[in-house]
């Protein structure tokens, strides 16, 4: 058994290697090969890009701060936490480069970290570009994580490792007194207690609108009772920093490590940048840096040809700036000491567990939130600091990103929550939704969660303020004509006809609606309906009232969001019946659960009833909705 539970580990290794790869080839495909002007024009570079503050941060780390002078408030593919190229380049004569990390992004400025502990000198130069790098050490972390798990023998994360892979079952204590805590229901409760309890792993599922955060918190307020500092963490830095801003507001004392993606003030201040900024000492540390900093600047001015009393001299610079910032160093290390070793929680994303920062210090739990969108070698990386492992997460909602078809199928796309829920005996299901009517709830309910959860009754037969309104709707395309179209460009799908059929739905709803009108959202899986639809609402005189209410987006950049009404644009429709990642239920379902009164589904039931999960989808609201076609919607 050791043997063969070993084995999945080394093939996840050899599935992350394929995945790097073909990341690579696409990158390199997609970005690299592009010239500069394409480059600009798709969002993957910043040029001219002029430096207007540089500076130096903790860790003995050079900043700046620039830019862009051209493109201005264009779309573009940065992100806070990827990696970039600063370069300079004159007619082949001479060129520079600096890589870094992006620190955040506001409209057209950047603050980048750079690789060094100096400001190049040349950044100062006309004419500089920042562009994409290949995100190779979020791999490099990933493989190392793996290896060291492997290699694990006789101690705690071999102990982990054997449970996760289905050698052991997770071990938990009993609770003579279970706790309450006040207005969260008996299945919440459950899985606060079940983390109190555990040794090994807790596991808490939690489906859309059952308060898996609002539980999450509570279970760390009152482990924060009894141990030292909890390390919590999640795949991406907008769920960080969504725990952050909860916890914080629960009174705990939290410091953030890492990139974050939103620079809003409560957020900063809980940055471990933020922190030392506040502390006394910070201005004496960056004074010292700053000095270190232009004594080696000096050193570096020296001419080749001096003599024995000048190379002292340059030897006496350098070894001043060293000792500079050795003194720099020592004081922020301290002082880095003191502020996480105070913390009641540190709070990264998984690849940013890794940070220097927190080597020496040792956590008793660690809690991954979001755990089904990352990836199993991912989600070994905060395992490995850590004695005790509390998982949450919903493996029927969006799955983590693998781009290797190859790897996908042969398993990088399971989860080590999927792996929890099908090999543990035991986990908590929150069971009671808060979010949906219960007709919006019913199909995901059959499909991915067996029948299993309640509308809580505040919300069970909740519905917009129509006589006779259904909370359910499906408008069917089928035999209108309205075939997708396709942007050769970006390979993306959209259906112009359907937006039209939207857009009159949405015209005869307000008609029927009071005054005030509810919150809107409208959802598409493909980007380039997304595109389109911004753009006809744009210029939509009709909607001009209704622009506040209305947020038009991808379904991953509506996870975790809610609205009173959602539209689904599905987009498809060709005489083949080819659906594409519209395939993919657990999108759908995210999709679908967004709705708290109403969903409308726009789509041709001709092109998306021969895959069993549509066809279960029009089954269920002939029966418990509306079913509807697109020429009610048609102008004559």
């Amino acid at each position: 058994m050791a043997k063969e539970h070993l084995q999945q580990i080394r093939d996840t290794i050899q599935l992350l290697k394929i995945e790097k790869e073909e990341d690579f080839i696409q990158f390199r495909k997609f970005v690299q090969s592009l010239p500069l002007k394409k480059k600009k024009e798709k969002g993957l570079s910043w040029h001219p890009f002029v430096i207007n503050k540089t500076g130096f941060t903790y860790g003995e780390r050079a900043f700046v701060i620039g830019e862009r002078t051209a493109n201005l408030n264009e779309s573009h593919q940065f992100r806070a936490g990827m990696p970039v190229n600063l370069t300079y380049e004159r007619e082949g004569k001479e060129s520079f480069e600096q890589s870094g990390v992006i620190k955040y992004i506001s409209r057209n400025k950047m603050k980048i970290i750079l690789g060094t502990k100096d400001v190049p000198e040349w950044v100062n130069k006309s004419g500089l570009a920042i562009d994409l790098l290949f995100d190779e050490r979020t791999y490099l972390e990933m493989e190392k994580a793996l290896e060291i798990v492997l290699k694990a023998k006789g101690d705690r994360l071999a102990e982990l490792r054997d449970i996760f892979l289905g050698k052991n079952q997770p071990a938990s204590r009993q609770i003579n007194h279970p706790i309450t805590v006040p207005n969260l229901n008996p299945s919440q409760n459950a899985a606060i207690n079940d983390v109190l309890a555990a040794y090994d792993i807790s596991v808490i599922h939690g489906p859309p609108g059952t308060g898996k955060t609002t539980t999450i918190v509570q279970a760390i307020k009152l482990l924060a009772k009894e141990e030292n500092i909890i390390l919590v963490t999640a795949p991406s830095n907008a769920a960080v920093d969504l725990l952050c801003g909860k916890l914080s507001k629960e009174g705990l004392d939290v410091v953030r490590i890492g990139n974050i993606s939103r620079v809003e003030d409560d957020l900063v201040k809980l940055t471990l940048e933020g922190r030392l900024s506040e502390h006394p000492e910070s201005k004496n540390i960056k004074k010292i840096r700053i000095q270190a900093a232009e004594v080696r600047r000096k050193a570096k001015r020296f001419k080749r040809t001096f003599d024995a009393q000048a190379r002292r001299e340059r030897g006496e610079m350098f070894k001043e700036a060293g000792e500079l910032s050795a003194w720099a160093r020592q004081v922020e290390q301290r002082l880095i000491e003191q502020i996480i070793s105070s913390a009641n929680v540190v709070a990264c994303t998984l690849i940013n567990t890794t940070h220097s920062v927190l080597d020496g210090f040792d956590f008793k739990t660690v809690v991954i939130d979001e755990a089904a969108q990352a990836l199993e070698p991912a989600t070994w990386i905060p395992i490995s600091r850590a004695s005790r492992v509390i998982l949450a997460g919903d493996p029927f909602q969006l799955p983590p990103t693998v781009k290797s078809v190859e790897a996908a199928k042969k398993g990088l796309a399971v989860t080590l929550i999927e792996k929890g829920l099908q090999r543990f005996d035991h986990v908590n299901l929150l069971n009671v939704q808060y979010r949906m009517n219960h007709k919006i709830m019913g199909f995901s309910n059959r499909q991915f969660y067996e029948g299993k959860l309640l509308a809580d009754v505040s919300v069970e037969n909740w519905k917009l303020d129509i006589e006779g309104d259904n909370p359910l709707e499906f408008v069917d395309t089928a035999g209108c004509g309205f075939d997708e179209k396709i942007n050769s460009e970006s390979g993306s799908k959209c259906n112009p006809d359907e937006i039209a059929i939207l857009q009159e739905h949405l015209y005869q709803l307000m008609e029927r609606f009071p005054e005030e009108m509810p919150s809107i959202g409208i959802i598409s899986p493909y980007r380039e309906q997304v595109l389109l639809m911004q753009e006809r609402f744009a210029t939509d005189e009709k909607l001009a009232s209704l622009r506040d209410f209305i947020s038009i987006n991808t379904i991953d950049a509506f996870q975790g969001q809610e609205r009173d009404i959602i539209y689904i644009s599905l987009v498809r429709s060709n005489a083949k019946g080819e659906i594409g990642f519209l395939a993919d239920a657990r999108r759908m379902n995210v999709a679908m659960t967004r709705a708290k009164k109403k969903l409308i589904v726009i789509g041709d039931s001709a092109t998306i009833g021969n895959q069993k999960f549509y066809n279960d989808f029009l089954t269920y609201v002939e029966n418990e909705g509306f079913y509807r076609t697109a020429w009610e919607f048609m102008s004559t």
